[in-house]
């Protein structure tokens, strides 16, 4: 009888267990995990968020730095983070990609995270150094071909968004052009811009100052539509491959077990804050574009992105380990 009456009264039991919750939500201060090192994109969005989160949620907002392995590291120490709301991990396109293309990973992307929120995005741009005789991407791909496995390009890191998108590209194109990873974007621009590296794939705003000084030659824009900073600047699909679109984005997710209640919270508030005119000018200025998705959309869009990933990676036969 006892029995019965514990499973009789569970359901009632949860919920009020999850309304003491939702009012105690938050009951200390808040994680944010960025596994790439401070002035990161990552880095970048984690503490322009932090304020407008702070305010919102009455509990102070803390930022923590926790990059190697190609964000492996930051992302399991938030995977063993306990399940309450109080620990998040901003996530970029490595997040979808890691699964795809490393055989043993110390947490499971599908299972072991809920999304958050996605809070941005920016497009990639193929750019050249001026001594390397192209002007478009076409030209780009007949070079290479007249001289395989001579041509270099630079991206921010192994693993990363830009280096699938490099792969893709170059398995689209039937090019053999061989992959420099960077710790970065800046580096890798460098890399172009003293001639160490013939091609470049990375954030538009890296190279966009130094496209308007004439240091660098662009010659397509991976999103499907042109973008407004560098409006005569072709994209990849205009280029001879329709489709084609690849993009960095960023977004946060949390431990799966996590409560709906405080996840739902936490998302509320970010979308919030990303309406917020002074985020939305620091996202802008960084060369991002606000791209706001709530939590069963994000969660939705991971596992999408999940799937993409596993199927570029087994065509390109890509693999870091």
């Amino acid at each position: 009888m006892g029995r019965l009456v514990l499973l009789l009264c569970a359901p009632l039991l949860f919920a009020v267990s999850q309304a003491a919750l939702a009012q105690s939500f938050p009951s200390k201060p808040i994680r944010i995990i960025a596994p790439f090192p401070p002035g990161a994109g990552t880095d970048t969005i984690a503490r322009t968020l932090a304020g407008p989160l702070t305010r919102a949620l009455g509990q102070n907002i803390v930022v923590e730095n926790r990059p190697g392995a190609g964000t492996v590291v930051g992302t399991e120490v938030a995977a063993r983070s306990p399940a309450d709301g109080h620990t998040l991990l901003i996530v970029a396109n490595s997040f979808t990609i890691n699964p795809a293309v490393r055989s043993k990973l110390p947490y499971d992307a599908l299972k072991d995270f809920a999304g958050v929120a996605r809070i941005a995005s920016t497009p990639m741009v193929f750019a050249v150094h001026p001594s390397v005789p192209v002007k478009t991407l076409k030209e780009l791909i007949a070079l290479a071909r007249a001289r395989p496995g001579e041509l270099t390009y630079a991206t921010s890191g192994a693993g990363t968004g830009h280096h699938l998108a490099g792969e893709l590209f170059r398995s689209l194109a039937k090019i053999d052009m061989i992959h420099v990873p960077y710790q970065g974007g800046a580096p890798a621009t460098i890399a172009v811009l003293g001639g160490h590296t013939s091609v470049v794939l990375v954030n538009i705003l890296s190279v966009a100052p130094h496209i308007v000084t004439g240091r660098l030659r662009p010659l397509a824009v991976t999103s499907p539509e042109r973008v407004e900073m560098l409006k005569d600047l072709p994209t990849v699909a205009e280029s001879g491959f329709p489709g084609f679109d690849t993009a960095i984005w960023f977004g946060s997710v949390i431990p799966a077990a996590t409560p709906k209640e405080a996840v739902n919270r936490l998302s509320a508030e970010i979308l919030r804050a990303l309406q917020i005119p002074e985020v939305k000018d620091v996202i802008t200025k960084v060369g991002l574009n606000v791209a706001a998705l709530g939590a069963g959309e994000f969660d939705a869009f991971l596992r999408a992105e999940l799937q993409r990933n596993e199927k570029i990676a087994r065509e390109v036969n890509l693999r870091i380990d």
